[in-house]
């Protein structure tokens, strides 16, 4: 339960970034479509940061120190778009136009709003 309940969370903190950030575009008018395909894309989303950020962060440990851990704005912004491109060949209606400014502030504001959104929600460890 607590699976569905994060990607509930994932595909609002998505449509959110759709609604305030203007290079990501979620082009499609029905909205049960809507709905599929930010739950289609938050999937996405979880599969590439559990299975590719671990990685990252071991291959790229230096630089996360040597940075300060700033490189993971970048990296950050880097799995956003290949969310969007990988949403793109699965004929998704989801589409992030550049880097910068639209992957690295979309990836950011699904970061912070994932995160308050969780905070609002108990995770059943508290019984």
């Amino acid at each position: 339960m607590g699976i569905l309940i994060r990607l509930v969370i994932t595909a609002v903190s998505l449509w959110i970034a759709t609604l305030l950030i203007s290079g990501i575009e979620l082009t499609t008018d029905s909205v049960p479509q809507k709905i599929a395909t930010l739950l289609a894309v938050a999937v996405i989303f979880g599969i590439i940061n559990a299975v590719l950020r671990p990685i990252i962060k071991v291959i790229g440990c230096g630089l996360y120190v040597l940075t300060l851990g700033l490189i993971a704005i970048v990296v950050n912004g880097l799995l956003f778009m290949l969310t969007s491109w990988i949403a793109g060949e699965l004929n998704l209606p989801f589409h992030v136009d550049d880097f910068w400014p639209s992957a690295v502030l979309g990836a950011l504001l699904v970061g912070v709003v994932s995160w308050l959104l969780n905070m609002l929600v108990p995770d059943g460890g508290d019984d």
